[in-house]
C-alpha cells in the first residue's frame, strides 16, 4: 500500500496556548510548569501513539475545578466536517489532569485529524495521527529519537523533523527527559540560558515527576512533535534514575530519597499518565506485510545490575590487574544466567520473531534503548596523539584500556555489559532467519553495527544531551570514530561529536538510515549541518553503503 500524502502542515493548527506556556518562539521554559499546573484548560496540546491498523492512542490534558468529562472526535479532514471515530473519556486529578482515550474503527494506512472538547465547549489544539497499514506496504519511514536533556539546549531535532513532514511515525528511544536537579547535568555553566525545568530538585516523587513531564511538554518543538505524528515510545534509565536497573540505580539512595520500589512507582505512574503510550511493559506492531516493530523493555523487568570495572581491579596489585580483568571476562562477565529484558520477555520475544517471519514480513525492528554493538575503546596509539597528550590520555584512560584489552567494553550499561543474553537474543533471531534491524538509543552518539549475521543496528546520537566527545576533548572526533571502528570488530560506522536524530526507511528491498546532524542545540534552529546514510538489503543482514 502506497503512503498518502500527509495533510500539509500549515492546515494543522499550532496549539498557542501551549506555546505560550512553553516560552512562545524558544524564549525560556522557567515559568512554564508552574502555569500549567495553575492554568485552567487544555494546558499542553495533544498527542498519539500506539498505532494499530485500525485504531490509535490519544492524548490531551485538561485542568480543570472538578473532573471534566472530555468528548473527543477524529475526522478525516481538519474541519471535522465528519466524524469517523468518537467517544468521551475524563481528565481527573488523580491522573494530574491527563486523558488517553483508544480512536477505534479506522481505516489503514490513514492520516487523521483529531481533538477533545470541554464541557465549557472549549476545544483542544487539533492533533494529525496516521494508523499502521495492513497488506501490500511498500514504504514506511520513521523519525527516531533519544536522550532529550532540556537544559544542553534547544530541541532542534524535533523542529527539523517537524518541518520534513515526511514521516509515518515518531519513535522515541528512551531518556525523554532527564530526572537530575538544576546543578547536576548539566551545570550552570553548561546550561543553556533560559532552558530550566521544574522542579529545581531532583525528581524523586511523583509530584516531581509530574513537573518534569510538565516542563519538557511545554517545549513549543515537542509541543508540535507530538501534535503532528503517533508516537512509540520506549523508556530508559533518566524517565528514573542513572543506570537503573531492577533492583535499584546508581542515581538512587534509599537512605536519602526512600525505597527504590516507591520512587520506580512515581515515575512509571507519572509517565503512563502524560504519554501516549499503553500500560503494556513491552508491545507487537505489525506494518502491513513490510514489517513488525517490537518494543522491548531493557530496565526494570529483568535487567540484573550492572558491573563495575572499577570493583574487579579494588584492591588489586597494578601488575596484577590484567589478570584479575581477564579472570572476570572469561567468569562473571560471560555468565549464562545474567539477563537484560528477563526471561519472559526473552520467550515473548523468540516466539514474535518466529511469528512475523513465517507471516512473511520482511523485516524485524527491534525498538529499544541501549547500543547493542559491541564498542571498544581504542589504544591512544591508534589516535595520532601528540606524545605528551598521549601519555596524559594514557593516564586517564589506564584502567578503560586495560579492560579493553582484557576483551571488555567501556559501557556495561549497554548490551556489551550482558553478553550472555545478547547472544541468546542473536541466536533467536538467526534461528528464526529474521531480518532484524535493531534500533537502540542512550549513548548520545551514532553508531551502525552489523550483528554477527543476525541483522543490523542503526544507533541514534541524542537530541541534545552530550557524547563521548565531552570526556575525550583531546581527541579529534574524525580520529576517534576511525580508531573506535578499527577496534571494534562489529562496527561500521560512527559519529561521536553531533547531535540530531535518525530518519529510518524500510522498503521491501532495503532498510536504510539516514543520521541527521543539527547545526547547533545552543540556539533554536532547525538548520542540519550534514548527514550520513547507510543501508542493509533485505536477506543480506550486514550493512553497506
Amino acid at each position: 500500500m502506497s503512503r498518502q500524502p500527509p495533510a500539509p502542515l500549515h492546515s494543522i493548527p499550532l496549539d498557542r496556548r501551549a506555546l505560550l506556556l512553553g516560552g512562545a518562539l524558544g524564549l525560556g521554559l522557567a515559568a512554564a510548569p508552574v502555569a500549567a499546573q495553575t492554568a485552567r484548560g487544555f494546558t499542553h496540546g495533544v498527542a498519539s501513539g500506539e498505532p494499530t491498523a485500525r485504531s490509535v492512542l490519544l492524548w490531551t490534558r485538561f485542568a480543570a475545578a472538578a473532573p471534566a468529562r472530555l468528548r473527543f472526535e477524529v475526522s478525516e479532514t481538519a474541519d471535522f466536517a465528519r466524524a469517523v471515530s468518537g467517544g468521551s473519556v475524563t481528565a481527573d486529578p488523580q491522573r494530574d489532569w491527563c486523558a488517553k482515550a483508544i480512536a477505534e474503527g479506522l481505516k489503514p494506512a490513514r492520516w487523521y485529524h483529531y481533538r477533545f472538547i470541554a464541557p465549557d465547549g472549549s476545544i483542544s489544539a487539533v492533533g494529525r495521527t496516521r494508523t499502521l497499514p495492513e497488506g501490500a506496504t511498500d514504504r514506511f519511514r520513521m523519525a527516531v529519537f533519544s536522550c532529550s536533556n532540556l537544559g544542553f539546549g534547544y530541541f532542534n531535532a524535533y523542529a527539523h523533523a517537524n518541518e520534513d513532514d515526511a514521516f509515518d511515525l515518531a519513535v522515541h528511544l528512551g531518556d525523554y527527559f532527564y530526572e537530575y536537579d538544576r546543578e547536576t547535568y548539566p551545570t550552570e555553566k553548561q546550561r543553556v540560558d533560559g532552558r530550566i525545568a521544574d522542579p529545581l530538585s531532583e525528581a524523586i516523587h511523583l509530584a516531581d515527576y509530574r513537573l518534569r513531564y510538565a516542563s519538557y511538554r511545554s517545549d513549543p518543538d515537542l509541543v508540535r512533535l507530538h501534535q503532528l505524528y503517533p508516537m512509540i515510545a520506549v523508556f530508559d534509565d533518566h524517565e528514573i534514575a542513572n543506570d537503573a536497573w531492577r533492583g535499584g540505580a546508581e542515581n538512587h539512595t534509599e537512605a536519602a530519597e526512600g525505597t527504590w520500589t516507591a520512587r520506580r512507582k512515581a515515575a512509571m505512574q507519572a509517565r503512563l499518565e502524560w504519554l501516549p503510550i499503553s500500560d503494556d511493559p513491552w508491545a507487537r506492531y505489525d506494518v502491513g506485510d513490510l514489517a513488525t516493530l517490537f518494543r522491548l523493555e531493557t530496565r526494570l523487568s529483568g535487567r540484573d545490575k550492572q558491573f563495575n570495572l572499577s570493583d574487579v581491579v579494588k584492591g588489586v596489585a597494578p601488575e596484577q590487574a590484567a589478570t584479575a580483568l581477564r579472570s572476570f571476562h572469561d567468569d562473571a562477565y560471560m555468565d549464562p544466567q545474567r539477563t537484560l529484558m528477563g526471561p519472559a520477555q526473552e520467550r515473548w520475544l523468540d516466539a514474535g520473531l518466529k511469528s512475523s517471519v513465517k507471516s512473511g514480513r520482511r523485516w524485524q525492528v527491534l525498538v529499544q534503548q541501549v547500543v547493542m554493538g559491541t564498542v571498544l575503546l581504542p589504544p591512544t596509539v591508534s589516535l595520532k596523539l601528540e606524545p605528551e597528550i598521549e601519555k596524559l590520555a594514557r593516564s586517564r584512560m589506564a584502567g578503560l584500556l586495560a579492560a579493553s584489552e582484557a576483551g571488555l567494553p567501556f559501557n556495561m550499561d549497554s548490551w556489551d555489559g550482558y553478553p550472555a543474553a545478547r547472544n541468546r537474543l542473536l541466536n533467536s533471531a538467526r534461528e528464526a532467519e529474521a531480518n532484524l534491524v535493531v534500533l537502540s538509543g542512550d549513548s548520545h552518539n551514532a553508531w551502525a553495527s552489523d550483528l554477527g549475521g543476525a541483522g543490523v543496528e542503526f544507533a541514534g546520537t541524542s537530541v541534545t544531551s552530550p557524547g563521548v566527545e565531552t570526556y575525550l576533548p583531546f581527541v579529534k572526533p574524525a580520529e576517534l570514530a576511525r580508531a573506535l571502528v578499527q577496534t571494534s570488530g562489529s562496527l561500521h560506522w560512527c559519529d561521536t561529536s553531533r547531535r540530531g536524530y535518525m530518519c529510518v526507511e524500510l522498503t521491501p528491498a532495503k532498510a536504510t538510515c539516514e543520521w541527521r546532524f543539527t547545526d547547533t542545540v545552543k540556539q533554536r534552529s532547525s538548520t542540519l549541518a550534514g548527514t550520513h546514510r547507510l543501508s542493509a538489503d533485505f536477506g543480506a543482514r550486514r550493512l553497506s553503503g
